[in-house]
């Protein structure tokens, strides 16, 4: 069974993101990474559904970045107040012509587009769960070792949880 395509320098691409989710992504990308930030995109998370960004910090803060490319995409897509039982902080990333004002501000905030980006507010603090801390450290951790793997060596099966 083949799954999405992973690229070195991106999420897996499986053809739900559009151009501009891909490029605003990767400037997020590229500001948590500044930020010393590891980042799995598109991770699947214990309750099914999947984060854009999951971002893990040196001392274990968890970050989900929810990725925004449109008005439209933000009214339609209701999933990211779940992502707050799986993160210390919750934040959107959108392209800076995007009318921010319509995010709720307790949430952060990322200016991005295909070259880089800009933290405007970290948003509100939620403190994990020990045992959600360490479900969440642990699946961020197998994805991200399995997704170097299949980039080491495509032929490799049994990865499941990718």
């Amino acid at each position: 069974m083949q799954g999405p395509a992973l690229t070195p320098l991106g999420p897996p691409v499986d053809g739900r993101q559009s151009e501009r989710a891909l490029a605003i992504a990767r400037g997020a990308t590229r500001l948590l990474a500044a930020l010393d930030f590891a980042v799995v995109p598109e991770l699947a998370l214990p309750s099914g559904r999947r984060a854009d960004l999951t971002a893990l910090g040196r001392n274990g803060v968890l970050w989900i970045v929810e990725i925004k490319s449109s008005v439209e995409d933000f009214r339609t897509d209701r999933k990211w107040g779940d992502y707050r039982a799986h993160a210390d902080r919750v934040l959107f990333a959108v392209a800076p012509d995007f009318p921010a004002a319509i995010l709720p501000e307790d949430a952060g905030l990322i200016l991005a587009d295909a070259h880089g980006a800009e933290l405007l507010r970290e948003g509100e603090a939620f403190a994990l769960p020990a045992a959600t801390r360490k479900a969440m450290m642990l699946r961020f951790a197998r994805v991200a070792a399995g997704r170097m793997t299949l980039l080491c060596d495509p032929a490799v099966r049994g990865l499941t949880d990718l």
